[in-house]
């Protein structure tokens, strides 16, 4: 059998909308521009750390991309412990810390990694380089949260190994956007002028020459950083070191404000009521279980009133998003008592945190460390739908998503019943199997054989056992849309792409 393999086929993709005005500007303050030679005593409490990761391709599943390499530093938080951002060991291959003169590198390793917070510990892999490599170096101590208008410093090393620290002033707080998807902490915006000539994927920020928090991002123009908090970071080390660790929790809501006049009587608010209107619930998260409802406004969190925009009074910062009080002020498994309005009558609710994990959702908002499942058949390629896999649609993909894949990432509420995962043709690969397939893509399955498909692996389970006629049945979802696969012809084929390059024809991890 002869025939060439064209992977041709499209991807699809979705989006999501960002909470409505999250950042709260409290004030502008100048900021000096001086950049210093660091102290010593700071300069032994920082490491490099060079990171090769390789993700997988999201258009062919059984492959990785090319390998990319990142390098940032580390802040030296305890005996052995370097702290850096998830983004920097995402689908990392090999970590290496180094020390800012060079004279020693270590293979490293994670202790624990909170992708949704971009905080990740890493330590020395080998037991033998905790000693030698950790004994010139100095934890941190960690900063007491700054104010509005505090000095801070942004700590850089340049090539040649110097250390730098540059002046910044803190000009206001936000709930800034994560690494991942619909995540969001709280965060510095810092205003200072950086030296290119010392960048670096992510930095330490020191105040009193503590760590104040881990730099995200830096807007050149702007001269604006956007910086990790010292409650978060705080947070996370205190659970990461406990040896097994929880993550940030979740109410499991999505929330609307309540400006609007109509939208409050509506909702049979009164004038001096604030709150935030519950939009929908997650099945089975914190909210679901503690009875509260669609339709529910959420008037206080553990006695701080939230108003119309959806703040509160935070006691040291200000005006601060209401999400602080979940994830920033509760660890996973502490209460949260809240009092709602449900019909005009007010109520006190106590809900008990929970973690989310990205892979509880029926399309997972991200995926890293682990390969994507998958399927090809005679041709036919079948995948999970995954934000990442939207996302290979490129900057556009929100404009060019197929309007099925997109109402199940956007309103997973109408599919999950009875399914794990959303499977999906992606695509098919010409062959003699193929033919007339050839345009089938981002069709939702149903069944195949007649057993309903809830995951990859009963996919895969379902495509063992052809039909009386050595047929295969593949009923889409999409206006019950069916296409037969011959069992032998496609048996062929796939022993044939195997030959052709492909390493292997499933997976279902």
């Amino acid at each position: 059998m002869k025939f060439f393999i064209a992977l041709s086929f499209g991807l699809l993709l979705a989006s999501c909308k960002k909470p409505a005005e999250e950042t709260q500007q409290i004030q502008q303050i100048p900021a000096p521009e001086a950049t210093i030679e660091a102290p010593a005593p700071l300069t032994e409490s920082v490491v490099r750390i060079n990171s090769t990761s390789q993700s997988w391709n999201a258009g062919q599943p059984w492959e990785k991309n090319q390998p990319t390499n990142l390098r940032s530093l580390g802040a030296v938080v305890g005996p052995g412990q370097v702290l850096t951002t998830g983004e920097m060991v995402a689908d990392a291959t090999y970590l290496e810390l180094e020390l800012p003169d060079g004279s020693q590198n270590i293979e490293a390793k994670i202790i624990a990694v909170d992708y949704e917070a971009n905080l990740a510990l890493i330590t020395a892999k080998h037991e033998e380089d905790l000693e030698t490599f950790f004994e010139k170096t100095t934890a941190l101590e960690l900063a007491t949260p700054p104010s509005i208008g505090d000095a801070m410093q942004i700590f850089q090393v340049e090539d040649n190994g110097t250390t730098l620290l540059t002046f910044g002033t803190l000009q206001s707080v936000n709930m800034g956007g994560g690494f991942v998807p619909k995540q969001s902490f709280l965060n510095y915006l810092v205003k200072a002028s950086m030296q290119s000539a010392a960048s670096s994927f992510s930095l330490p920020v020191i105040k009193d020459n503590k760590l104040a928090g881990i730099l995200l991002s830096y807007d050149s123009g702007e001269q604006i950083s956007d910086v990790l908090s010292i409650d978060i970071i705080s947070q996370f080390l205190e659970n990461a070191t406990e040896g097994s660790y929880k993550g940030f929790p979740s109410l499991g809501v999505a929330v609307a404000q309540t400006d609007d006049p109509s939208f409050r009587k509506f909702l049979k608010l009164t004038s001096d009521q604030g709150g935030i209107y519950v939009s929908s619930i997650k099945t089975g998260g914190a909210a679901d279980k503690a009875g509260i409802k669609k339709g529910d406004v959420i008037l206080e969190a553990d006695g701080h009133p939230i108003d119309r925009l959806g703040y509160y009074q935070n006691d040291h910062y200000g005006s601060v998003f209401w999400g602080h009080l979940v994830r920033g002020e509760k660890a996973t498994g502490e209460e949260l008592i809240l009092k709602i309005v449900r019909d005009g009558e007010e109520m006190n609710v106590t809900a008990t945190l929970t973690r989310e994990e990205a892979e509880d959702n029926l399309v997972p908002d991200y995926q890293f460390d682990r390969a994507p499942n998958f399927m090809v058949k005679g041709g036919l390629i079948f995948q999970e739908l995954t934000r990442p896999v939207l996302e290979a649609f490129g900057k556009e993909w929100t404009a060019r998503a197929p309007l099925n894949l997109l109402d199940a990432y956007e309103n997973p509420e109408k599919y999950e019943e009875g399914i794990e995962r959303v499977i999906f043709l992606s695509g098919s690969i010409p062959t003699p199997a193929t033919v007339g397939y050839e345009p089938l893509r981002s069709l939702i399955v149903k069944e195949v054989n007649g057993i309903k498909i809830d995951s990859m692996k009963t996919l895969i389970e379902a495509f063992a056992t052809p039909d009386a006629n050595n047929l295969h049945s593949i009923e889409f979802l999409e206006e019950n849309f069916t296409v037969y696969l011959d069992d032998t012809i496609s048996n062929n084929v796939d022993s044939v792409l195997l030959q052709r390059g492909l390493n292997r024809l499933s997976r279902a991890e």
